[in-house]
């Protein structure tokens, strides 16, 4: 059987079959390009969500065991080495008498290696400390390093300082209605000596 001139055959060393496969191999890498930087998303989203519902088995699951963080407010610095004392600071931070909701947006996710990435986050959150009758509400931009070990991505650090920050007194309690924290948060004793009498 005669193949037409103008019919190209692929053969096994044919420059056609080369560039073929250098395009497969392209589509492979952006594709799971895409999955890493979709991984990295739900990752960060579960970090949210297990801070605001003090889930200290689900910020395990996403944490690096030598995390770092360092996190600057207006009047507080976090500064954290390793996944069990970073877990200890959100058990007695995120207690039974706090409301807290963070939200994150606006994610860049830059792949720096295929086991190595960077994201960054733009932050809003808001803090209500029953016990001492405050309010925190503001911004920050989340600077992360995220690692892969064994195919899963870990958050490795992470660190903010704060863009705007109010911290307000509570003059009139609010009508709470549902408290999740107040059920699933830590029950932390408190230091004020008038209130252990």
């Amino acid at each position: 059987m005669n193949t037409p001139a103008h019919t190209p055959v692929l053969g096994v060393d044919s420059p056609q079959a080369d560039d073929l496969a250098q395009q497969i191999r392209a589509l492979q890498a952006e594709v799971q390009a895409l999955k890493d930087i979709e991984e990295i998303r739900r990752l960060k989203y579960a970090y949210f969500r297990g801070i605001d519902s003090a889930d200290l088995e689900l910020l395990r699951e996403v944490m690096h065991p030598d995390i770092t963080a360092h996190l600057v407010g207006g009047g507080y610095e976090w500064k954290l080495a390793g996944r069990d004392q970073y877990l200890e600071a959100i058990g007695n931070g995120f207690n039974s008498e706090v409301i807290a909701q963070h939200n994150g947006h606006h994610p860049e996710i830059r792949l720096v290696s295929p086991t190595e990435a960077e994201g960054t986050w733009y932050l809003h959150d808001n803090f209500y400390n029953l016990r001492e009758k405050l309010f925190t509400t503001g911004t920050a931009f989340y600077h992360d390093r995220y690692v892969r070990v064994d195919g899963k991505w870990l958050l490795r650090s992470t660190g903010y300082r704060r863009h705007y920050e109010f911290v307000e007194k509570i003059d009139r309690m609010p009508n709470i209605t549902a408290h999740y924290l107040a059920q699933h948060g830590r029950k932390v004793k408190t230091t004020d000596p008038q209130e252990t009498r």
